[in-house]
């Protein structure tokens, strides 16, 4: 269901990853991006930004962040305006913002609330805020009409993306499933090699980008990468069983 919602790009800020977790032998400066979506039924907001972090995770990454609410005012909204927040995953650089829109209702995927607080990734008071409600999902769920959650497990078990169906043609919010768009784009020809019956070796790729190709996006955009990843042909456009 097609519907007139806007998807707007929120900026709270950048991290240096680390060499070592790079593949390379630089450290990588990496946006941390956050959505907000307009809807008729409220605003949306996919992933909250940096929470606060203890000494050694500050060393490590050394983030900068933007205030959650200079960067929705940028957007022309307010955190007190805010009517549903959908964390990817609970790591500090995509919930750090859940406490500012308090009482509102946070959606995860089943048990991502009880690894968080496990330990080991995320802070406590990031977690466990007052005002705190979650609502833990299993599955695919429709929000709100024309705004689904599918699971896009891989980062975490749990990670989870967003489906927004517009007007112009559906937009993909995929926060960490991958780390850039060219590592999603990379996933697209490999799934089609394979099911063309290429002669392996071939790359692997995790399946449920199958699922986000089913939805015909016309773009999908992450969480650490400014760049967007577009068909090479346009939405609802067949691609050609055998190609010259």
């Amino acid at each position: 269901m097609a519907t007139r919602t806007a998807v707007r790009r929120l900026d709270p800020g950048y991290f240096v990853r680390p060499a070592e977790e790079t593949g390379g032998p630089r450290p990588r400066v990496e946006p941390v991006l956050a959505h907000l979506v307009r809807h008729e039924r409220g605003l949306l907001l996919f992933d909250t930004g940096m929470g606060a972090a203890d000494d050694a995770t500050e060393a490590y990454y050394r983030p900068r962040r933007r205030a959650l609410r200079a960067a929705l005012s940028a957007a022309g909204a307010a955190p007190d305006e805010i009517t549903l927040v959908v964390n990817c995953h609970p790591h500090f650089d995509h919930c750090g913002g859940n406490p500012q829109p308090a009482g509102r209702p946070v959606l995860v995927r089943d048990g991502e609330p009880a690894s968080a607080r496990a330990g080991g990734h995320t802070f406590q008071e990031l977690v466990d805020f007052p005002g705190a409600v979650y609502e833990e999902l299993s599955g695919e769920a429709e929000v709100w009409p024309g705004v689904r959650i599918v699971p896009t497990p891989g980062h975490t078990e749990g990670h989870q993306s967003l489906v927004v169906a517009r007007d112009d043609g559906t937009v993909i919010l995929a926060g960490q499933a991958h780390d850039s768009a060219s590592e999603f784009g990379s996933d697209q020809p490999a799934r089609l090699a394979a099911q063309a019956g290429t002669a392996p070796p071939l790359p692997e790729y995790p399946p449920w980008p199958a699922r986000i190709a089913a939805f015909d996006p016309r773009r999908v955009l992450f969480a650490h990468d400014c760049s967007a990843w577009e068909p090479s042909r346009p939405p609802g456009i067949a691609r050609a069983a055998n190609p010259a």
